[in-house]
C-alpha cells in the first residue's frame, strides 16, 4: 500500500505498503529467449512523417542531439525547486509535512460519512505523494553523475522510506480502512478500480503485522528497514569485480579463436609471463569459448563464480531477515507471503515440462565432447564446457538487415505504436536544468486524439558512475487529481511556506487531456541503457541485435506505463502483479521477428511477404532455458523456511539443487548466488520471466502473428490489457485476450496449462510459423 514492489523493475522492489510497485527499475532477466519469426503477413506502406525524421536526427546526430534551451531555466523534470541537491532534501521535508497532514485527516474520517467516502482516494493520494519523491530520488541516485545529487537523493529516499515503514503498521489507518470495508453502503460506491485499490491496501496491512502488539509492529518496521539496507549492499556487492586467474602460456596453445587468441599466444611467448585473466573480460570469454584444454576453462569459470565470505554473509543475512519478517506476520516463509497477490500461487508447474528436452540437448553436447576427446564412453558435461561445445552466438535478426542506428530503431518503435495504438513518439526540447546529463533526450508520447499523454526521458549511453544494465523507471504514475480536495487537508498556522515546495511539485504534474473528463497526472518514465555514444567522427550509434531487443523490451514497459491510464496510482501501468508485469515487454520482443515489423526500420519501406524456413532448435537454447528454471528454483529455496535454520548455507543449497535437479553438476569452490542480483528485486518471484515468456508466446501466436500491425488488434490489446494496469485480475485479462475461459480462475489447472505453453515457447513443438 504505502509502498509495494512492481517491474522493473520494475526493479528494485520493496515490501512496504504504500505502493510504488511499478515505479522502480524493471531489470532484464538473466537469460532471454528469442521468439521465432513469422511469415505470410499483410503488406503495408509506411509513409515517412516529420516525427520519423526528427527521431533519427535526435539520436543519430550528436550536434542535433542536445535539445536544451538556456532560457527559462528550471529543475529536474521541470520542477523549479529541483535545481540544486538541497532542493531535493527540502522537497522531501515538505512532503513529510504534507503527508502527515493527510494522515491526520484520514484518521479523523470516521467523524463524517463524507470523509469515509474519500478514504480510499486519500490513501492512494498519500501513497502517490510519498512515492512521487521516492521514485524520483531512486532514479537520481542511479543516474545522476554528481556525487552531491546522489547523496541528496539517498537522504530523501531513506527519509521517506522510514516514514512509510511507520505507516505500514499504523493501527489507526488500518482501523479507518476497516470501517470503510465493513460498510456495504460505502463499498457499493467504489468503482471496480477503487475497490481493487482498497483491497491492495487491506491485504498489505494484513501482511505488515497490523493485528499484532505494538512491539511486534515496531519489529516489522525495523526488519523492513534492514531489508532495504541489506538489499542495497547485496546489489553493490553483486556487481563488484572478481579477482583474476593466472593462465600459463602453454595453456593458450590450440585456441580456436584465431584473432585475439593468436595475439595472446604471441604476447605470452614474447613476455614469457602468465596471463592475468579477469572475469567478464574479452580474454575470459575467448578462453571459455576457445581453449581446447579443460583446465584453463575450469579456472576461469571458478574465478568468475567465486565469492568472498563477506558477500555470502550479506546475502544470507538478507534472506534470514526476510524469513524473520514473514514469520513475524504469521507466514511460513517469505515466498509464502510474496506469492499471495501473484498470478502463480506456486511456480512449480512451470518447471515440469522442459527437463526432458533439456536432457536431450545435454546428450547432444556430450556427443560433441566425446568426439573432441575421442573417448569410448560419453563424458560428463561440466559447467566450463557449455561455451566451448556450444559457443554462444550473438542474437541475430531473422533476415539480413543493414546496420540499425539508434535513431532508426526509435523511428521503427514510433511507427509500430502508431499502427497499433494511434500513438507516436516526438522529440521535445528540454529546458536548461530539466535533465541530469547532456546525453538525456526527452520524448513526448502523443496520442492522435488526446495529444500528449506522457513523457519518456531516454538516458541511453554508457558513462562512468551510471548504473549498469538496462532498466525502466516510472518516475510518475497516472492518477486522476481533480477530486483530490486538498484544501480539506488543512494547514497548521505558520506551515504555509514549509509545504509550498511539495504543493508546487504536485501542481507541475497535472494536465487536462482533450476529450477526456477530469485532470490527470500524466506518466513520466526514464529508460536507462548503456549503448555506445554517437560521435561526430564515428557517426551514429549502431545497435547490435541484442541491443535492439533490449530497447524493444524496455519500451514495452514504457508503453504499459503510458497506456495504463487509471484514476488510482496504486494500480497504474506497471503497478501490477510482479509475475504479470513482464508480459508487455516480452511480447514486444516477438514483434522483432516479424518481417512486417522489420520493414518499419526502412525510411521509405513497403513491407514485403517472405517465407522463412523452419529454424532447427539449438540444443544450447534448451539448456539455457532449463538453467533459468533452476535459478527460479534457487530463488524459491532461498525464500523458504530453510533460511531460518541456523545451519542454512546458501552455497550448499545451491550445490544440492544443481546436483539433484540440474543438468550440470555444481562446481566446488563456486558460489554464483552472490551475483544473482534478482534475488533482491524479484525475491521469490524470479519465475515471473519464465511465466510471462510462456504467456507472451501464446499471445503473439494467437493474437498478433498473422497481422502484427493491425490497428483493431492493437486497440483490443490496449483495451483489454494495457489500460487496466493492475486494476483488474490479470488472469481475467489474459483469459479475455486469448478467448480462453478456462484460465479465468487462475487455479492449478490454469497454471498447468501455462506450463504446457512453455514447451511451445522454448522447444518449438507447436505454434511456429
Amino acid at each position: 500500500m504505502f509502498a509495494r514492489s512492481v517491474g522493473n523493475v520494475l526493479p528494485k522492489r520493496s515490501q512496504k505498503i504504500f505502493h510504488f510497485r511499478g515505479c522502480h527499475a524493471l531489470p532484464k532477466p538473466e537469460v532471454k529467449s528469442r521468439p521465432r519469426p513469422t511469415s505470410n503477413q499483410a503488406i503495408y506502406t509506411i509513409p515517412t512523417s516529420t516525427d520519423d525524421v526528427a527521431l533519427i536526427s535526435l539520436f543519430d546526430h550528436p550536434k542535433a542531439g542536445l535539445r536544451t534551451s538556456p532560457l527559462s531555466p528550471t529543475g529536474l523534470f521541470g520542477h523549479s525547486s529541483l535545481n540544486t541537491p538541497h532542493g531535493l532534501i527540502s522537497l522531501a521535508d515538505a512532503t513529510l509535512v504534507r503527508a502527515q497532514l493527510l494522515v491526520d485527516r484520514i484518521l479523523r474520517a470516521r467523524e463524517s460519512r463524507e470523509e469515509l467516502l474519500k478514504v480510499v482516494k486519500n490513501l492512494d493520494r498519500l501513497s502517490d505523494m510519498l512515492c512521487g519523491v521516492i521514485d524520483l530520488a531512486e532514479l537520481v541516485r542511479n543516474a545522476h553523475p554528481e556525487r552531491m545529487w546522489e547523496e541528496a537523493a539517498n537522504h530523501a529516499y531513506l527519509t521517506l522510506c522510514e516514514f512509510m515503514n511507520v505507516l505500514n503498521t499504523h493501527v489507526g489507518l488500518h482501523e479507518v480502512l476497516k470501517a470503510v470495508m465493513s460498510d456495504p453502503s460505502i463499498v457499493q460506491t467504489l468503482s471496480p478500480e477503487a475497490y481493487k485499490t482498497a483491497l491492495i491496501f487491506w491485504l498489505d496491512f494484513e501482511k505488515s503485522a497490523i493485528n499484532m502488539p505494538a512491539e511486534q509492529r515496531q519489529r516489522f518496521v525495523s526488519l523492513s528497514s534492514d531489508i532495504q539496507t541489506l538489499g542495497r549492499e547485496f546489489l553493490s556487492q553483486a556487481h563488484s569485480a572478481r579477482p583474476p586467474t593466472s593462465i600459463k602460456p602453454s595453456e593458450l596453445v590450440g585456441l580456436k579463436d584465431k584473432g585475439m587468441g593468436v595475439r595472446l599466444q604471441l604476447q605470452a611467448r614474447f613476455t614469457q609471463r602468465d596471463l592475468l585473466v579477469y572475469p567478464g573480460s574479452l580474454q575470459a570469454q575467448m578462453i571459455m569459448r576457445s581453449a581446447p584444454e579443460e583446465e584453463p576453462r575450469r579456472r576461469v569459470y571458478i574465478a568468475a563464480n567465486s565469492s568472498t565470505p563477506e558477500q555470502i554473509q550479506i546475502l544470507e543475512q538478507l534472506l534470514h531477515t526476510r524469513g524473520e519478517l514473514a514469520r513475524l506476520v504469521g507466514r511460513e516463509s517469505y515466498a509464502d507471503m510474496a506469492l499471495d497477490d501473484k498470478m502463480a500461487k506456486s511456480p512449480d508447474a512451470l518447471m515440469e515440462h522442459t527437463r526432458p528436452h533439456a536432457e536431450q540437448a545435454l546428450h547432444a553436447l556430450r556427443l560433441r565432447k566425446q568426439a573432441h576427446h575421442k573417448t569410448s564412453s560419453l563424458p560428463v558435461i561440466q559447467a566450463w564446457d557449455r561455451d566451448f561445445y556450444c559457443p554462444p552466438e550473438p542474437p541475430a535478426p531473422p533476415i539480413p538487415l543493414p546496420p540499425l542506428t539508434l535513431g532508426t530503431v526509435f523511428m521503427g518503435l514510433s511507427r509500430l505504436f502508431r499502427h497499433l495504438y494511434g500513438i507516436s513518439l516526438r522529440p521535445a526540447d528540454a529546458t536548461s536544468g530539466e535533465v541530469w546529463h547532456a546525453d538525456v533526450h526527452k520524448l513526448e508520447v502523443v496520442d492522435e486524439q488526446k495529444g500528449i499523454i506522457g513523457w519518456i526521458y531516454a538516458d541511453l549511453f554508457a558513462r562512468r558512475g551510471k548504473a549498469s544494465g538496462a532498466a525502466h523507471y516510472t518516475v510518475r504514475c497516472s492518477r486522476r487529481t481533480d477530486h483530490d480536495d486538498e484544501l480539506a487537508d488543512g494547514v497548521p498556522e505558520g506551515a504555509e511556506l514549509r509545504i509550498r515546495e511539495s504543493q508546487e511539485f504536485e501542481a507541475v504534474k497535472r494536465h487536462r487531456l482533450p476529450g477526456q473528463d477530469g485532470v490527470y497526472q500524466l506518466p513520466l518514465v526514464v529508460l536507462l541503457c548503456e549503448f555506445t555514444r554517437p560521435t561526430l567522427t564515428q557517426g551514429p550509434t549502431i545497435l547490435e541485435w541484442h541491443e535492439v531487443m533490449t530497447l524493444f523490451h524496455e519500451m514495452g514497459h514504457a508503453m504499459h506505463s503510458m497506456i495504463g491510464r487509471t484514476d488510482y496510482q496504486n494500480v497504474s501501468g506497471t503497478r501490477c502483479a510482479t509475475d504479470f508485469v513482464e508480459l508487455p515487454s516480452i511480447l514486444m520482443e516477438h514483434f522483432l521477428n516479424s518481417l512486417t515489423v522489420l520493414s518499419l526500420f526502412d525510411m521509405d519501406a513497403t513491407s514485403t511477404v517472405r517465407q522463412i524456413g523452419n529454424h532447427h532448435a539449438d540444443p544450447c537454447h534448451s539448456i539455457d532455458t532449463y538453467s533459468q528454471i533452476l535459478l527460479a528454483a534457487v530463488d524459491q529455496v532461498y525464500h523458504s523456511p530453510a533460511v531460518l535454520d541456523p545451519s542454512f548455507d546458501s552455497t550448499a543449497e545451491l550445490a544440492h539443487l544443481h546436483n539433484t535437479r540440474g543438468l550440470i553438476p555444481h562446481v566446488p569452490e563456486t558460489s554464483f548466488q552472490t551475483q544473482f542480483g534478482h534475488l533482491f528485486g524479484y525475491g521469490a518471484t524470479y519465475y515471473s520471466y519464465l511465466f510471462d515468456r510462456a504467456i507472451a508466446s501464446r499471445v503473439w501466436n494467437k493474437v498478433f502473428a498473422a497481422d502484427p500491425l493491425n490497428r483493431e488488434t492493437g486497440e483490443r490489446y490496449k483495451r483489454e490489457v494495457l489500460q487496466y494496469g493492475g486494476g483488474r485480475d490479470p488472469w481475467k485479462m489474459v483469459s479475455t485476450l486469448l478467448n480462453a475461459p478456462e484460465l479465468e480462475t487462475g487455479d492449478a489447472e490454469a497454471m498447468r496449462e501455462v506450463g504446457r505453453w512453455k514447451i511451445e515457447d522454448e522447444v518449438g513443438l507447436a505454434g511456429r510459423h
